[in-house]
């Protein structure tokens, strides 16, 4: 998979190195590019953002940076990929619509995707209008129905949410078939060795019996039942 940033804070993708995203890149399951929008600008203050036009707080991200980045990108992506190589261009904005497992799930399938880190107000929207008009196929992800400073936090997430499901990149590739959300329910609860643990409280807490008696059959029924009930009471939205 070949993923593609554009932000005007390329270190904030940082973390991308470290952990199964970073062994991804070293592998070579991810072929990642961070760009700076600034790069596209031609003045000499690099100038990605100006008032909104109609008044109004903050400021709003330029369309020409935007565009002229884009073409870039798909030449440089379409130079490896192939001429009919298209992208699948994702904005990270509060506006979009809600990302979910079933979303990561889709776009780990994908060869090439763009993210777009918007920052300030946002992006001018004559940016959506180009890129649909130049045949883009176009993607707006909510992480939730809160506002960030801008998409980078959103590209960690949503990033290690699709790569870690692209096959390779998780060892035990049977532990993304039993994780929350993965049959849309949240997992069950997990326990590790000592099975007989005494807090620092004192108090003595066992794990439970069944995942001890090597009955397999018994103890899948018993994860799922814990697995609904656990729904039931977190986020009784999901069995609706």
């Amino acid at each position: 998979m070949r993923i593609d940033v554009l932000t005007i804070f390329p270190e904030y993708l940082a973390p991308l190195e470290l952990s199964l995203i970073g062994k991804a890149r070293r592998e070579g399951l991810l072929d990642l590019h961070l760009h700076h929008l600034r790069d596209w600008t031609h003045d000499r203050h690099r100038t990605v953002d100006d008032t909104p036009l109609g008044g109004g707080a903050g400021m709003v991200m330029k369309p020409e940076p935007w565009a002229e980045a884009f073409a870039a990108v798909r030449e440089q992506g379409r130079a490896q990929l192939g001429a009919d190589a298209q992208p699948l261009i994702v904005f990270p904005n509060p506006a979009g619509a809600p990302f979910a497992q079933g979303t990561a799930r889709e776009w780990s399938e994908r060869e090439w995707i763009v993210f777009a880190c918007g920052r300030y107000e946002g992006i001018d929207e004559r940016v959506y209008e180009h890129l649909a008009d130049e045949g883009y196929e176009v993607a707006l992800a909510s992480l939730g129905d809160y506002v960030l400073n801008g998409g980078e936090v959103a590209v960690l997430a949503i990033t290690e949410a699709v790569v870690r499901l692209v096959p390779g990149v998780v060892g035990n590739a049977e532990s993304l078939v039993e994780e929350s959300h993965s049959d849309g329910l949240l997992e069950y609860p997990l326990y590790t060795r000592p099975a007989r643990w005494t807090d620092p409280a004192g108090t003595v807490r066992e794990a439970p019996e069944i995942l001890l008696s090597g009955d397999h059959g018994r103890i899948a029924a018993w994860r799922r039942e814990q697995s609904q009930l656990r729904t039931q009471q977190r986020r009784p939205d999901l069995l609706a």
